[in-house]
């Protein structure tokens, strides 16, 4: 019987092994007509090009490839896998770029070396595919969207190259970040006292987030169960990270079994990661307090990830031709995800006509 044990195991292992493979072919769905055909002018393709020296992926979704052209920054790690669970409808306005980072995702190498993974070079890597974009669809600007850890780049490559965007869009966009952390940190203990969460309130306590400390590796490594326990963290509706993230991460079919492993791999090596140091100590408010293009912020009012109130501070201080700010009511951390139709407004309404009309009174 204690043999049957093992051989029990392994037979479960190569069944899960298998669904997985199954689950992962690798390949984007493209659009459909209502014959089941695909979608004439349409474009859904997953493609990898050579920028500044390495190979990096991007998925490209589209309903009609004549749409003006949006380059999506994401946080963290990539979230396109989520798009099958959280439709965003962007692909009805723009030709989608969801372009995976540096070291992240598809574009995950363990030959990149760490000390590419700056500041510097992630802008350049923005710039460079921005100007791929450009000529590969023969745009003469495009649109720039970052969410999250993305705003932190796309903010700035905006203000150094204004000229190759109509629009920045930032999705809870960071901007003096430490601060926003120990808002954070507050909130959560608060909560956790209140509730009686007596285990996350001697972790919390064990690792404070502080103004001359930053935020510890213990305070880290709990981060992200804690706000997600609460519906801060990336949808409101997403209490767990294993089965709001990972286990829809395995599930997507547009990436291999081999990139699904190789996205967790880059989660802490990609250069959003690498450059959490720097996000943390710099206050964006001062660094980047003006931009020559128009600036539109989308805030879930729940989103303690990156402090609401902070960006909507940062935002009325912010210098810039054409402003708006959308509070999001029912959402956290992405209302892209969580409010798509009130996104696809103002991006249809506002952002596409230059105009702040359905924007925050």
């Amino acid at each position: 019987m204690i043999l049957l044990i093992p051989a029990v195991l392994l037979v479960c292992v190569l069944i899960l092994l298998g669904v997985l493979l199954a689950y992962s072919p690798g390949k984007p769905e493209p659009f459909l007509d209502e014959n089941g055909s695909p979608l004439a002018g349409s474009i859904s393709e997953k493609i990898y090009i050579n920028i500044n020296g390495v190979q990096q992926g991007m998925f490209i979704k589209s309903k009609d490839a004549a749409h003006p052209v949006l380059l999506y920054l994401h946080g963290g790690m990539p979230d396109y896998f989520l798009t099958p669970r959280y439709p965003t409808g962007l692909e009805d306005y723009f030709t989608v770029v969801w372009w995976e980072q540096r070291g992240s995702g598809i574009s995950y190498s363990s030959n990149i070396p760490p000390e590419t993974m700056t500041l510097k070079q992630m802008i350049s890597d923005t710039l460079e595919i921005t100007n791929y974009l450009r000529n590969r669809f023969g745009k003469e600007k495009i649109y720039l969207m970052g969410h999250s850890g993305g705003t932190f780049i796309g903010i700035q490559a905006a203000e150094q190259a204004p000229e190759l965007y109509y629009a920045y869009i930032g999705v809870a966009q960071m901007s003096n970040q430490l601060k926003s952390e120990k808002l954070a940190y507050e909130y959560m203990l608060k909560r956790f006292k209140e509730s009686g969460n007596t285990t996350m309130v001697r972790k919390l306590e064990a690792a404070p987030v502080t103004l001359t400390d930053g935020t510890p590796d213990a305070y880290r490594a709990i981060r992200d169960t804690a706000m997600h326990s609460l519906g801060i963290g990336t949808t409101r509706d997403m209490h767990s990270v294993v089965t709001g993230i990972f286990l829809p991460s395995l599930a997507s079919r547009e990436y291999t079994f081999m990139e699904k492993i190789n996205m967790w791999r880059g989660k802490s090596r990609s250069g959003i990661s690498i450059l959490w140091n720097e996000m943390i100590s710099t206050d964006l408010t001062s660094k980047v307090p003006e931009l020559e293009i128009p600036v539109y912020f989308l805030e879930g009012i729940y989103d303690y990830t990156v402090s609401y109130t902070e960006a909507k501070s940062y935002f009325e201080n912010l210098k810039a031709p054409i402003k708006g700010f959308y509070t999001f009511d029912q959402s956290a951390h992405s209302p892209i995800f969580e409010e798509p139709e009130k996104v696809q407004q103002i991006l249809h309404k506002d952002v596409l006509t230059g105009m702040n009309t359905l924007a925050d009174k």
